[in-house]
């Protein structure tokens, strides 16, 4: 049975779990703070690939946590590091707003919305039917075909938008192709890239977050603890009617600080 004691670094997922919308969850600094003290590390991990690392980081720090840069690592940051790797220097055409663009340059991928070799999807705000048709006569001309993450919807303030799920449902009954590789929770690509990041095995981090098909899918399948927080999209009904059963559950991050203070002197 895995238990927080176990636990050095926590994947932190963002939106449900850390906060929600614009409005931090009551606790989530006592939270970090008591991770800190306790010798313990965390990484915020988020599918989301409309926004980049540096906007999270402004977000964060507007609601009372200041944190570098590489505390925050997103899907978008985990499809570069792999379309380098399988690509490289190879020309990406994207479907994505300025956000995944400006991250997936900073890395170095070459980027051609005209002529090139495989292409890159993300969840983009800025949709319309002329970027669908093109992306789809790309897919369907056989180009090699990455998505940063798989989710159907994204919560907002007023319940849910479409997310990139939905386009790959939409590339999907029009050219009968879906991704060759999906990187974000709970695949490997984005696991792979929280391993390089803290420099720890899987077996030393927790996966934590509010839904159970990308944040405790993620722990389970990788060797994580996985944890779940009833703060965000999963309701007790859902849980019980689902086949995903996290490692331990929590009703909010707050919750774990009692566990964290108890830990931190056997670390």
């Amino acid at each position: 049975m895995k238990k927080l004691s176990d636990v050095r670094c926590f994947l932190l997922d963002m939106d449900g779990t850390f906060y929600l919308g614009d409005r931090l969850i009551d606790g989530s600094l006592d939270f970090i703070k008591a991770v800190v003290d306790s010798g313990r590390d965390y990484l915020f991990l988020t599918n989301n690939s409309s926004h980049n690392a540096a906007h999270y980081v402004k977000k964060l720090a507007k609601m009372g946590l200041t944190v570098p840069r590489d505390k925050v690592l997103t899907s978008g940051q985990a499809t570069a590091v792999k379309v380098n790797e399988l690509y490289p220097g190879k020309k990406a055409f994207v479907l994505g707003n300025g956000f995944l663009l400006e991250e997936l340059m900073e890395y170095g991928v070459p980027i051609d919305q005209n002529n090139p070799d495989y292409v890159i999807i993300g969840y983009d705000t800025t949709l319309d039917y002329v970027k669908m048709t093109v992306v789809c006569d790309f897919v369907r001309a056989g180009l090699p075909y990455v998505a940063t993450h798989p989710d159907f919807n994204c919560p907002t303030e007023t319940g849910f938008a479409p997310d990139i799920g939905a386009i790959i449902a939409f590339i999907e009954a029009s050219t009968g192709r879906r991704p060759d590789l999906i990187i974000g929770k709970p695949y490997v690509g984005i696991v792979e890239a929280a391993l390089k990041r803290t420099g720890l095995r899987a077996d030393q981090l927790a996966m934590v977050g509010d839904r159970l098909y990308t944040d405790i899918e993620t722990g389970l399948r990788h060797g994580m603890t996985a944890i779940l927080v009833m703060s965000g999209e999963t309701t007790e009904e859902m849980l019980a009617a689902s086949s995903t059963v996290p490692d331990l559950k929590y009703g909010r991050l707050a919750d774990m600080i009692p566990e964290l203070t108890e830990g931190a002197t056997d670390l």
